[in-house]
């Protein structure tokens, strides 16, 4: 957990320092676009894994049914689905908006002074 972590406190400070005011909210405006995305993706991903399990085991369609009872290969995908749909629903999601809000309340913390010295490649080249 301590590389992920690193990458979000140190791209906001690198940038800011090295590259400037400029090129550190393009950054951030990718980090939530991108973010933003992949979190609903992740969501949307995970609640239709959960689902698949509750469909099958339901059997109300004929489409369900024929995928077979409890025991089967697909509700035995199904399973691992749920199982790996669980947390990418309630915690891969969910925390990318954290990422997000961390990036933007730490260059913003930072603002003053990459306002006044930052850019330095910009200023030696």
């Amino acid at each position: 957990m301590i590389p992920p972590g690193a990458l979000v406190m140190l791209t906001p400070l690198i940038v800011g320092t090295f590259f400037g005011v400029e090129t550190l909210s393009g950054v951030l405006a990718g980090a939530l676009v991108s973010g933003v995305q992949i979190a609903i993706s992740a969501s949307n991903t995970g609640g239709a894994w959960d689902n698949a399990k509750k469909y099958i085991e339901a059997g109300a369609s004929e489409h369900a049914m024929t995928l077979g009872p409890k025991g089967s290969d697909p509700h035995k995908a199904a399973v691992i689905g749920d199982t790996v749909g669980d947390p990418l629903k309630d915690t891969s999601g969910p925390s990318l908006n954290i990422l997000i809000k961390l990036m933007a309340v730490e260059s913003l913390v930072f603002a003053p002074f990459f306002a006044t010295h930052g850019g330095l490649l910009f200023k030696i080249f």
